[in-house]
Order: C-alpha cells, then sequence, then structure tokens
C-alpha cells in the first residue's frame, strides 16, 4: 500500500517543521500561556472548551484528588522509588496502578453509578422530596443486589469528609450543582433509613458526581483522578529525595515479619 493511501485521522493534534496545532489552535501562540491545564485537559476529552464555571469546578476537583497522606498509592510510589531510583517514572507508574475500587477508582465508580441510576428515569425530580425518592429506590436496590454504594464512608473522616461540602458550593455558586450532585447528595440523606447507620459522602465520590454534572465521559472520570494524584506522587516523591522514608518503611516491615508454617489444605 502506498504511503499516500494511510489515513489516520485526529482531532487532537498534529505538528510540522514550524507549528504545533492542537485542538484546532497554534499551540504556541493559542494556547502556551494562554490556556490553564486543567482546561486543556478538559477540553482535550470533551472535545469543546470549557466555561470558566467548568473550570473552576474541574479544578476543584483535582485539587480535592491531587493527595491524602500515605495511602497506599503514595507508598507504592515511594518504595519502588527506593528500589528504582533511576526510574522516576516506574515510581510515578506504580502509585497510579493502584488507583481503584478503594482508591481514587471511586471516583469513576460513583459518577458511573448515578448515571446509571439516572439513564433508568423516564422525568427527573423537581425538588429534594423526589430526589430522596429517587436515591432510596437506588440504595434499597444495591443493598439487595449486595453492592457496595461508591462514594459512601471514609476510612479516616467518619464524620464529614471536608471536601464534599466545599466542593457542592463551588457548584453551586457556578450554577453546575446539577442531577448526578442532587442525586449524590440525597443518598447521604436516605441512605441510614436502609444501612441502619449514617456514613458520610467521601471527597472522591463527589468529586466523581461533580466531573458527570460537567458532562464528561462516566468511563473516563477515573483518569482525572490519577491525573490529579499524579501531582501528589510527585510531590511524595521529591520529599522522598529530600526526606527518606522508603528505606525505613521497608525495614519496619521487614523487621516484623513472622514466619507462618503453610497449613495442609
Amino acid at each position: 500500500m502506498a504511503d499516500e493511501q494511510l489515513s489516520f485521522p485526529t482531532s487532537i493534534g498534529t505538528s510540522d517543521r514550524t507549528t504545533i496545532r492542537l485542538l484546532g489552535q497554534d499551540l504556541a501562540e493559542d494556547l502556551m500561556g494562554k490556556v490553564g491545564f486543567g482546561e486543556l485537559a478538559y477540553w482535550l476529552v470533551a472535545g469543546r472548551r470549557p466555561t470558566p464555571g467548568q473550570v473552576r469546578v474541574l479544578e476543584a476537583v483535582l485539587v480535592a484528588l491531587a493527595d491524602h497522606g500515605f495511602t497506599p498509592t503514595a507508598i507504592a510510589a515511594r518504595l519502588t522509588y527506593l528500589s528504582a531510583p533511576e526510574s522516576l517514572q516506574g515510581a510515578i507508574a506504580a502509585g497510579l496502578l493502584g488507583g481503584g475500587s478503594r482508591f481514587l477508582g471511586v471516583t469513576e465508580d460513583c459518577g458511573r453509578f448515578l448515571a446509571d441510576v439516572l439513564a433508568g428515569l423516564d422525568t427527573r425530580p423537581a425538588d429534594d422530596a423526589g430526589w430522596d425518592e429517587v436515591a432510596l429506590t437506588a440504595v434499597r436496590d444495591a443493598r439487595a443486589a449486595k453492592r457496595l454504594l461508591p462514594g459512601l464512608g471514609h476510612p479516616v473522616h467518619k464524620d464529614v469528609d471536608p471536601r464534599t461540602p466545599v466542593l457542592i458550593r463551588i457548584a453551586d455558586d457556578e450554577g453546575l450543582r446539577g442531577p448526578h450532585l442532587r442525586l449524590f447528595e440525597a443518598i447521604g440523606r436516605v441512605h441510614p433509613q436502609v444501612l441502619g447507620r449514617t456514613l458520610p459522602l467521601n471527597g472522591a465520590g463527589v468529586c466523581g458526581a461533580a466531573l458527570a454534572d460537567l458532562d464528561l465521559p462516566v468511563d473516563l472520570l477515573r483518569g482525572f483522578a490519577l491525573l490529579a494524584r499524579t501531582a501528589g506522587l510527585l510531590g511524595h516523591l521529591a520529599e522522598e529525595r529530600r526526606n527518606p522514608l522508603g528505606m525505613e518503611i521497608y525495614r519496619t516491615v521487614d523487621r516484623n515479619a513472622r514466619y507462618v508454617p503453610p497449613t495442609d489444605s
């Protein structure tokens, strides 16, 4: 096949000898110094430029998810860097690979859960009472199916995750407190009736609801959580260089390892 018959279409970007084109713009002249990274990330994924309000909500989400202390993702990154200090990319990748159903992945899981519930509605409620009714059915169905409700509970913040009310307020300020957030809030109000206990709406979950209300594809919401956490992991690795803790973490586990003879199956 001749080269001129080959075609690999893309709406993202291309370059030639003198210019770089990105999203139909001249990267150097139209974007650099004029477009923030969060705004660009939204534009790349959605294929449309976000409004200032959407940028504010997205930036709040990215800040909310950047770091949460010595999580498994941060520890994995630090220990990988300890083992292979020549591979910064390996250390960051190790941390990102831990973004799953318990850490970070909740953002996508919650957005997907809320979107599935909303897809099953003929009409959307007009008030909190209506949202509570929808939420109650969703919680009961999840309980009957023995499914975990993504976005409920937190290993540290047992009463209120401080990120949740702030993000809801920001979305409300920008007129972006949409159906996903309203349903998520309703789940927070009604779940004690079904579960018999009260759990906080966690930050990862509210971030998923907020991102879904920005009309971003729910299948890609975890990517934004990983994008945010990349900055946090880079910070942990910079701190690891200044004040190494990886060796102590490794030695603490190694010194306290206890051999247990295998049992016959």
